[in-house]
């Protein structure tokens, strides 16, 4: 009859202890089931999972095997008796669905560990892995740029949509972004991304600041008022406040474009976004004008905004149609992705406002960036806490892996 036993070995780590507990195991005639490693300040814990043959799971062989591979290996080990109940519950859960949780912060306060440790229980979610994607705090203890971010897997069946909503809770008591994806293939394998670009890629909201050069600024923030109550939809608020921009000089756009103050972390993005093999793209209800400064300045493959229409060097007050409103956005995602030959599965979308929410839903991985609450709560991930680079965090990438491949 077969038995199946968990051995536990810790201790300090050094090399050639797997292949002395792996020797061991074989001479036993051990079948391997699972197995998992982790090293921490140089102190190892391994599990193995195995079945053995009545004949070699007798407490009077293990006693000699794990004597002997304690000796050669340094390790404590110890058996654990499986029963086939235990092992059962075990093979079930190992197919269930696997859920990712992401921990983003400046700094991640101990207290909220103890908050997702409850949430994920409450929801019957075990806990299979938790380790860490951002880079070491120096010794000094200076709060790393990139921030701190904690990578969590978990198994079981879940109203996704009701956990997020309890982990934006948790999180924005604590100063936290806590993201939560549903594994699968796609995850490391995204190849397109598209941006918003104002208050996203930028610090600024571009027509706030012409209508200010204009004299204008009072008036549009009107205008934006009434479309934020739901009196105007995007596309006539968007037409009143160009209205509003009728004569100004086309020397004051040049004037803003260069001036464009960048969303923090947003070179470095995608510094890593081009060396990664993703194509960029810039989806905005904002104008080409600038979009194309941003192209040549941080090398996005395409552009698609408002055109804005210049005659004699003043701005006429009108765009080209079509005016890239919330569903053109999506539809252009679309129709990059299959432009592209991809799925949408393989789709990033990054943006601020209420008329990207179309956009991050189409994607196959929308994220809300410094949004407003209305939207943090209607995208399924959001980043509020980092830099735009964070993102990085979100597809799975580590700190230490990018830095790698910097190295010479």
């Amino acid at each position: 009859m077969t038995q199946r036993l968990l051995f536990r070995a810790t201790g300090s780590a050094r090399p050639g202890q797997l292949a002395a507990l792996g020797e061991a195991l074989a001479l036993a005639g051990a079948r391997l089931l699972d197995i998992n490693q982790s090293v921490t300040f140089d102190i190892v814990t391994l599990e193995a999972l195995v079945a053995l043959e009545d004949d070699y799971a007798q407490p009077e062989a293990l006693t000699g095997m794990i004597d002997h591979a304690s000796e050669r290996t340094g390790l404590a080990i110890q058996a654990v008796q499986v029963s086939p109940e235990d092992y059962a519950g075990w093979s079930d859960n190992a197919g269930r669905p696997r859920l990712i949780m992401t921990l983003l912060a400046p700094t991640l306060p101990a207290q909220v560990l103890s908050e997702v440790g409850r949430m994920t229980a409450a929801h019957d979610l075990t806990i299979e892995l938790i380790h860490r994607l951002s880079g070491r705090e120096s010794l000094d203890g200076e709060v790393t740029e990139k921030g701190a971010c904690v990578e969590i897997w978990l198994r079981g069946e879940v109203d996704i949509d009701g956990l997020r909503r309890v982990a934006l809770d948790v999180g924005s008591t604590h100063g936290v972004d806590i993201a939560i994806q549903e594994d699968s293939i796609w995850r490391r394998h995204r190849r397109v991304i598209c941006f918003d670009m104002d208050s996203t890629l930028i610090k600024t909201e571009v027509i706030d600041e012409l209508a200010r050069r204009h004299g204008v600024g009072d008036e549009v923030a009107e205008i934006t008022e009434r479309a934020m109550r739901g009196e105007l939809d995007f596309k006539q608020s968007f037409r009143a406040r160009m209205s509003k921009l009728a004569g100004l000089d086309e020397s004051v756009l040049e004037d803003i474009a260069e001036n464009l103050p960048l969303m923090d972390g947003v070179e470095e993005l995608m510094r890593q976004l081009k060396r990664l093999g993703y194509r960029t793209a810039i989806l905005s209800g904002g104008f080409t004008y600038f979009a194309h400064y941003l192209q040549k300045r941080l090398g996005f493959d395409e552009v698609h905004a408002n055109e804005l229409i210049i005659q004699d060097g003043k701005v006429t007050g009108e765009v080209a149609e079509p005016i890239v409103d919330a569903d053109r956005k999506a539809q252009l995602l679309s129709e990059i992705a299959e432009r592209e030959g991809i799925c949408l599965e393989q789709t990033i979308a990054v943006g601020d406002g209420a008329n990207d929410l179309k956009m991050l839903a189409t994607a196959g991985l929308g994220i809300a960036f410094r949004a407003k609450p209305l939207v943090r709560e209607q995208a399924r991930q959001s980043i509020s806490t980092l830099g735009l680079d964070a993102v990085l965090y979100l597809i799975g990438y580590r700190r230490q892996d990018l830095e790698a491949l910097e190295s010479p």
